[in-house]
């Protein structure tokens, strides 16, 4: 009985639902990661009474590649797909005995929440051919009318740590190219870069280090960029997109001259993070740093570069770098020290005491100080207190009415 008084109001009942929407509580909040909560309300409106057999919001991930030949139409197109989540969850449902949930008009607001799985979870993106996507979906079951529902999406990010002893290597390449061709050659071109560390994030700059030197005849110009590559795969066959994200471009470098970048600065715009765990999508990045040689192919090195999400936020590394580079700077300055000075004689040592006797006259006694005028002994030599010492030197500048001459022994 209560059954077929459920299907009964169910058919009287097949009202309008005016609205039904989804909000998130945290509509400020830009991302989420792994482990997080999605928390929010399903707000459904009815203008009059409407019978739903259930509820549900259902939250997905995945990542889904596809393209199709372009050579071939008989070709079958490639498509693969990967799912990181899949969440359901009954917000409200009809009594068994009855088959039906009746709502009377009015608004009506549905808590909903549920944890992200906290294993990594591939970074939101969205590409040429594929995509990464997380999105939440409310729907609204009716007993015979189509069911109803609601999408909206979330932003998902797969955090990836700069801190990393991996990421805080620093990346060197040399690399020469002899320019011209035949025996029409004109001379090599060389080229070494150095970054301090592999990982970065977004709004860093990141100092590049690099020596050119052109022994070639032709004027060349030394660039840096910023590359993106996107890798897309999908039944076994591969698609890859590549573009330039960020530029920089340095002075002309005449022939027979060298040019030295002592931490040009390149700064990374907003990108996409790298996204290295995901088995159909992969986006990595590498700077270049590059010679532009009018008349022949450019020289070009690559350093692979990872963008994080987690900044740098140590300074023992960059310390460690910077001591290492001082200490190598400053060696000349103990090489080029001059030895100790060796002090001179002294004066017993060269001349006898005969000779001092015969030639300085004794010195007067310094008279006695009586009576109530007396004053500081540091008062009668103030005005020689920054007079100069006396210049060394073996010859006598005052000599004395002596007409004997005898050799000074020097005693050693």
């Amino acid at each position: 009985m209560g059954g077929e008084a459920g299907a009964a109001a169910a058919a009287g009942s097949e009202g309008r639902v005016k609205s039904l929407g989804l909000v998130f509580e945290d509509e400020h909040k830009g991302s989420y990661s792994g482990g997080e909560t999605v928390a929010g309300h399903v707000l459904l409106e009815v203008a009059e009474p409407v019978a739903l057999r259930a509820l549900r919001l259902e939250a997905r991930g995945r990542a889904a590649v596809a393209w199709s030949p372009s050579d071939s139409p008989a070709t079958p197109a490639s498509a693969s797909e990967v799912e990181y989540l899949n969440v359901r969850l009954n917000l409200r449902e009809a009594p068994a005995d009855e088959g039906v949930l009746l709502l009377q008009p009015g608004k009506y607001e549905f808590p909903f929440s549920f944890q992200l799985p906290s294993d990594l979870l591939a970074t939101s993106f969205t590409g040429k051919y594929g995509s990464i996507r997380y999105c939440v979906r409310a729907v609204a079951e009716r007993p015979t009318l189509p069911a109803q529902s609601v999408r909206r999406e979330f932003h998902v990010v797969g955090h990836i740590d700069v801190n990393t002893p991996a990421l805080l290597t620093p990346v060197l390449k040399t690399q020469e190219k002899m320019v011209g061709c035949w025996f029409f050659t004109s001379g090599p071109v060389s080229l070494s870069a150095k970054i301090e560390r592999k990982g970065y994030c977004n709004g860093e700059a990141i100092p590049i280090y690099a020596e050119i030197e052109n022994c070639s005849s032709r004027l060349i110009v030394p660039k840096a960029a910023i590359f993106q590559t996107q890798t897309y795969v999908a039944s076994g066959k591969t698609k890859t997109v590549r573009h330039m994200v960020a530029h920089v471009r340095g002075n002309h470098i005449a022939s027979g001259t060298t040019d030295t970048w002592n931490g040009k600065m390149l700064k990374i715009p907003p990108v996409t993070p790298s996204i290295l765990g995901c088995r159909l999508i992969r986006v990595d990045y590498s700077l270049a740093v590059y010679i532009h040689i009018p008349g022949a192919k450019k020289l070009m090195l690559e350093l692979p570069l990872v963008i994080g999400t987690i900044p740098y936020s140590g300074f023992g590394s960059r310390n460690c770098s910077m001591a290492s580079r001082f200490s190598v700077d400053v060696s000349w300055w103990a090489l080029t020290l001059p030895e100790r000075p060796e002090a001179p004689p002294d004066y017993s040592d060269v001349v006898s005491e005969d000779e001092v006797s015969s030639r300085t006259p004794p010195y007067p006694q310094p008279p006695r100080w009586e009576g109530g005028a007396r004053c500081p002994v540091f008062a009668c030599v103030r005005d020689f207190r920054f007079q100069p010492p006396p210049l060394y030197s073996e010859v006598d500048p005052h000599p004395s009415n002596v007409t004997e001459t005898r050799p000074v022994p020097f005693i050693l």
